[in-house]
């Protein structure tokens, strides 16, 4: 009897001591993949089965708006939304997926004020489109609340995922209403210009972030470094994929503009930016001998990204 007791006590420890550490294995996926798709908002009644098949989209519907759609289902229903995650969970221990989340979803944040402010809507003085206004409110909420957080209010809260999913809820029937025909996307060179150009702002402020990191001090145990690295990078590769889409959408006015070769040069910076994978994240000295500054190389590609969309908004501008 002893001897089985023993022997259960062991699987248990064994089964605590490998719960982090496999749970987290399974549970990790920084998802970088730059050939992601968006599965279509909807799609036709009199679309045909074939045409159904391959997700053939309906005319008129944003792909930018169909991509950070999917992106968000992605994050929070496929690859499972972390940050927020008990400290009961695997995920709670993860660090560079979480990072990675927040970034992606912050460039969705930051692309749907940009379409409830401009492109969504005819005028400054026209009426804000309901769903866009909602997407983008709920996409500011913080990514690291649970179904409690004690901090303030003992009351049961509504974890970050919820708020995010209901924010794609509503850019996709914004889709679904702008390819019916009863919404709006302002398909114009200046709204363009200055979607590309708060987003340049936004890079702008990224870089400053890694700037005084790198210039505050660089060690090789910066336990800093790597959220700010994948935080960035979750950032650019959101930003490479909703201006993928954007392509797309204002396709007549880059082609009017002659604009193709140097948006397709500004997508390989952010894919170059969005693509990096140290196996550890190093604040070295950017001009280290030994130690790489990954955070400086990120920098580069960073900027190299910012003045080519800066460059394309100054042409839109003329």
């Amino acid at each position: 009897m002893r001897a089985l007791a023993l022997r259960v006590a062991g699987v248990l420890l064994v089964a605590v001591l490998l719960y982090y550490p496999v749970g987290m294995a399974l549970i990790h996926n920084v998802d970088n993949d730059l050939d992601f798709m968006a599965p279509e908002a909807a799609t036709s009644p009199e679309t045909s089965p074939t045409e159904k098949k391959r997700g053939a989209k309906m005319a008129g519907e944003s792909q930018a708006v169909a991509v950070a759609a999917g992106l968000i289902e992605r994050e929070t229903d496929i690859n499972r939304w972390t940050m927020n995650d008990p400290f009961f969970l695997p995920g709670a221990a993860l660090d560079n997926m979480p990072n990675f989340q927040q970034g992606v979803i912050y460039a969705m944040s930051r692309f749907a004020i940009e379409m409830t402010d401009q492109i969504g809507r005819i005028r400054g003085s026209s009426q804000v489109d309901k769903d866009l206004d909602s997407a983008a409110g709920r996409l500011k909420f913080p990514g690291d609340i649970w179904y409690f957080d004690i901090a303030t209010s003992w009351a049961p809260a509504t974890p970050s995922e919820q708020h995010y999913r209901a924010a794609r809820k509503a850019l996709v029937a914004y889709n679904r209403r702008l390819a019916a025909g009863e919404a709006v996307f302002e398909r114009r060179a200046d709204n363009l210009q200055i979607t590309l150009e708060r987003i340049t702002a936004d890079l702008g402020s990224a870089s400053a972030i890694i700037e005084e990191h790198v210039s505050n001090g660089a060690w090789f145990m910066d336990f800093d470094a790597d959220d700010i690295f994948y935080r960035t990078q979750g950032r650019l590769y959101g930003y490479a994929l909703i201006l993928r889409g954007l392509r797309a959408d204002f396709q007549p006015v880059i082609e009017e503009r002659e604009l193709g070769a140097a948006w397709d040069q500004m997508l390989e910076s952010f894919r170059a930016a969005s693509a990096l994978d140290p196996l550890i994240v190093v604040n070295g000295a950017p001009d280290g001998a030994l130690l790489p500054s990954h955070l400086a190389a990120q920098g580069f590609y960073l900027l190299r990204a910012r003045t080519q969309l800066k460059e394309i908004a100054n042409i839109l501008l003329k």
